[in-house]
């Protein structure tokens, strides 16, 4: 009896360990990747649109899986619609009329797929491109920090001035209802716009509390892959892959949460401008914006932020890999039990920022995951970062840093159609688990 209690406590001693081990990116038991997600979309047949769908929506009106859709030109969800997509749907954003859907403040989108029949956003390319189309915006009426409301009619060109005002967005309500999207992969999107930059894959303007986000893929973009501009959005195991620009971008006094999610960097596909995992902004022009309102505040947890390289130092050498993570002047970002992986260096604060205690403690890195990176968290044009070394450093954040390569950290990176991103030494993968601790940002 003695003999068999001592084999039990070795054996939970040791799986208390490997379990213990699975703290950092993300997290888990189960590969969520598996199934919905696409690393290879330019190999998959969609088959050919036999409906298109066109102008305004202003009646509930519901996408059928037997169809495939062809979107043409800027689509608008208006006049308090319901536009509902069943599992397993396909939605090709036509080349030429520089496709876009959005949908409109006081409208909601339902598109629910499941993990083994997910909705789809894709090129009608033959060779698909990053840029093919425009997107998906959705405008709610959740607050900002911009004076008045805002406004995305700089997407749209030849906007008809009857539906200027669907362009709108932002209002007082945190818990604006825009709807649900789960199980949703947008490929090749961010249509380059005359004058005024590119479309994102999901651009989410006021959207409140109350949308449901999970499970996002967005691949291929030639804008940022999500854009959050206002409104408190919670994002749940969303994919960002081979974006030309930002992962993920927050602006303009967001309270954001983003959970248990993945991106993956290309050196080769990267804007010339910079393009970083996380930019986190309160404004791009100051003049526009009420700093007695809240500034950008994001809460990301279980990230993994990855550069897919064969040589990371050479890469990093030819000025092809920019930092992971940018933050502007006014934000606040807490990141916790996360990796970033193979960046130059991993964090970066504008240059408006003063190293001092009170800006430190808005900009929280707690139980990360630093891996070979060329430096890790810099003041923008000032190489002596002795002060936040010694401040993130400090054994009470418990911040590890290495040095290892891809191929040595990750398992399966380069063999593995659908990549689970676990890291060797931690034994990380992804999980099916939703973490309540990331619905309440002032938890």
């Amino acid at each position: 009896m003695k003999n068999f209690t001592k084999i039990l406590l070795v054996f939970l001693l040791i799986t208390g360990n490997i379990f213990g081990q699975q703290e950092k990116g993300i997290t888990g038991t189960d590969n969520w990747l598996h199934n919905w997600t696409e690393f290879k979309p330019n190999t998959v047949d969609y088959g050919e649109p036999t409906q298109i769908l066109a102008g305004n929506i202003t009646k509930d009106t519901k996408l059928s899986k037997r169809n495939v859709y062809l979107l043409s030109g800027n689509v608008f969800v208006t006049d308090s619609t319901t536009l509902t997509i069943e599992p397993g749907t396909v939605i090709i954003g036509d080349y030429e009329s520089k496709a876009s859907l959005t949908i409109s403040k006081g409208s909601k989108i339902i598109a629910e797929g499941l993990e083994t029949d997910p909705i789809i956003f894709t090129s009608n390319r033959s060779v698909k491109r990053a840029g093919d189309w425009g997107g998906i915006i959705i405008l709610g009426d959740a607050p900002t920090t911009k004076f008045g409301s805002g406004s995305v009619a700089s997407f749209y060109e030849k906007l008809n001035a009857t539906i200027f005002e669907n362009s709108n967005y932002g209002g007082e309500n945190l818990a604006s209802n825009s709807g649900i999207l789960k199980y949703v992969r947008i490929e090749y999107a961010g249509k380059r716009i005359k004058n005024a930059g590119y479309f994102n894959g999901l651009l989410l303007a006021s959207v409140g509390n109350e949308t449901i986000l999970e499970n996002i893929m967005v691949s291929h973009c030639a804008g940022n892959s999500f854009e959050i501009l206002g409104g408190e959005v919670y994002l749940n195991k969303v994919v960002s892959y081979k974006a030309n620009s930002n992962d993920f971008k927050f602006n303009y006094g967001t309270q954001s949460s983003l959970s248990n999610s993945l991106a993956i960097r290309s050196p080769y596909v990267s804007s010339r401008n910079g393009a970083r995992c996380l930019q986190i902004n309160s404004y791009d022009n100051k003049d526009e914006v009420d700093f007695t309102k809240k500034g950008t505040l994001v809460v990301a947890k279980n990230i993994t932020l990855i550069t897919d390289s064969d040589n990371i130092k050479s890469d990093i050498q030819q000025g092809l890999v920019k930092e992971a993570v940018y933050i502007g002047h006014n934000a606040s970002l807490e990141m916790i039990k996360s990796v970033i992986s193979g960046f130059n260096p991993a964090v970066l604060f504008e240059d408006k920022i003063r190293v001092n205690q009170e800006n430190l403690e808005k900009i929280k890195f707690t139980d990360m995951y630093f891996n070979n990176c060329n430096g890790n968290i810099f003041v923008e044009n000032n190489m002596n970062n002795e002060d936040l070394e010694n401040w993130y450093g400090n054994s009470a954040f418990f911040n590890v840093y290495s040095k290892s390569n891809n191929s040595e950290t990750f398992i399966d990176l380069k063999n593995q159609r659908k990549p689970d991103y676990r890291l060797r030494i931690n034994k990380i993968i992804a999980s099916n688990e939703v973490d309540p601790d990331l619905k309440r940002l002032d938890d």
